[in-house]
């Protein structure tokens, strides 16, 4: 969308229509609207978004987003490290520790394995979590990915790299539909799935 006065503007409006979910109209309401926003206000905006991209980092544990090389949830000596969720993506951490009923540690893989898509296992952070269950010191695994075709060929793949390294490998609760992602999913159900998780095998193997 040009608006054919101003390229400032025009620009503007590309850039921000470059965001997922926003489109030309949406980022012209965007642009007008930071046009009338204070000059500090928009310099804080500024500052934060190159900060964001500048010193955000992944945590070298766990891939969680992080200011500094272990995220607040690994360094945190009040959290249970012996037991590990794993997650699709940074959403999903995010969508968990608002349940407030998990209180161990992550692993975020970055994705699933996605066959059409050209997603396999090396474009995830999988070698990493299966170094974390070689070096010891974890009695449980939690898998929590998406209840899709793809979420399940990854628990399957996740599993049989895992089984018989450490007690128990479990999946939360079939309380979130179908094809649901964690981070659509409302907290009480949330919640109550991952605390009502099950053995791996009991659910998936068994059936």
């Amino acid at each position: 969308m040009e608006t054919g006065f101003s390229k400032q503007l025009d620009d503007a409006i590309l850039e921000i229509s470059k965001l997922p979910g926003i489109g030309k109209r949406t980022a012209l309401r965007l642009a007008l609207h930071i046009l009338k926003m204070d000059g500090n206000e928009v310099a804080l905006l500024a500052n934060a978004i190159t900060a964001l991209k500048e010193k955000v980092c992944y945590c070298k544990e766990c891939h969680n987003l992080s200011d500094t090389e272990i995220c607040d949830i690994c360094g945190n000596p009040k959290r249970n490290k012996q037991i590990v969720c794993v997650v699709q993506d940074i959403r999903d951490v995010v969508a968990i520790e608002n349940t407030h009923q998990y209180n161990g540690v992550y692993h975020v893989l970055g994705g699933i394995i996605a066959p059409m898509d050209g997603i396999g296992p090396k474009d995830l952070n999988l070698d990493s979590l299966f170094e974390r269950v070689d070096h010891g010191g974890i009695s449980e695994v939690i898998l929590a990915l998406p209840a899709t075709v793809d979420g399940d060929t990854t628990n399957f793949y996740i599993y049989n790299n895992i089984r018989g390294k450490i007690p128990i490998v479990t999946t939360i609760a079939r309380g979130i539909g179908i094809g649901e992602e964690l981070e659509y999913t409302d907290e009480v159900t949330l919640g109550r799935s991952l605390l009502s998780r099950t053995d791996f095998e009991q659910s998936y193997l068994k059936h």
